[in-house]
């Protein structure tokens, strides 16, 4: 059996990648670029932003920490001045400080969130006003099976995963009427913090996958790519499980 590929056209459209030096942020970028998009690429790390993008067309980079809101608003008008609007934003920044909760430091804590969940909500901020000028927009936000379900040594991350989905429905709620829409995906990809992961609980946990698998990160990227796209324009404040169905 063949099964056919939908890939949106993107061409003239500007699209911001937060976490986009690796990982699944890279894929998604990559994705928005092979489809004709200008993408602005936000990491915390200059040297491996450079490595990845540098010297590539219709490509903005920015070394900024998504925590910073003063930082993100300025990034975020570097990008408009650059390309005249943004279009899509996808909030992807993320990190992991792993600890059972009795041992969980403040630092441990207050970085996690501080770049999952204030991350989300200083580049949301930037953004919708420039949306709302334009009348149209779609944000889109990387949140976690974690943030739903909880896990043991991920206390931090699940608040702030959870605390993800909760401000995508609300913000959803509030620009919806401005032609906004605002939505998540939740994945399940191999990705760089699965890597570290022992090789005997990497087993039990690939197990425990109805699709015997982890994704690669880059079959995250058609689903923000299709809430990104006009046939989603009626599709707002879900979470869209792309996880091969370990939400189930």
């Amino acid at each position: 059996m063949s099964i056919g590929r939908i890939t949106p056209d993107f061409g003239g459209s500007t699209v911001l990648v937060t976490g986009g030096a690796q990982g699944i942020g890279y894929e998604i970028a990559s994705y928005f670029h092979s489809s004709g998009a200008r993408v602005a690429v936000f990491d915390h790390d200059k040297a491996r932003l450079d490595e990845a993008w540098g010297g590539t067309d219709n490509v903005h980079l920015a070394a900024v920490d998504v925590s910073d809101g003063s930082a993100v608003s300025t990034a975020v008008d570097d990008v408009v001045a650059w390309a005249g609007g943004i279009d899509v934003a996808v909030n992807n920044a993320g990190i992991a400080r792993d600890a059972v909760v009795w041992k969980l430091t403040d630092e441990q804590w207050d970085s996690v969130l501080a770049v999952h969940a204030t991350g989300t909500f200083t580049v949301t901020r930037s953004v919708v006003p420039h949306m709302r000028a334009a009348g149209a927009g779609r944000i889109i936000n990387v949140t976690s099976y974690t943030g739903m379900h909880g896990n043991i040594g991920q206390s931090n991350y699940a608040a702030a995963k959870g605390g993800i989905i909760a401000f995508t429905k609300s913000v959803a709620k509030e620009v919806a009427r401005f032609g906004i829409t605002c939505n998540a995906i939740s994945p399940n990809a191999s990705t760089a913090m699965v890597a570290a992961v022992p090789p005997d609980k990497l087993a039990e946990m690939t197990a425990s996958v109805p699709a015997g698998r982890f994704a690669e990160a880059s079959e995250m990227a058609p689903a923000v790519g299709f809430l990104a796209s006009q046939q989603a324009a009626y599709v707002t404040g879900i979470v869209l499980p792309v996880d091969g169905g370990v939400s189930m």
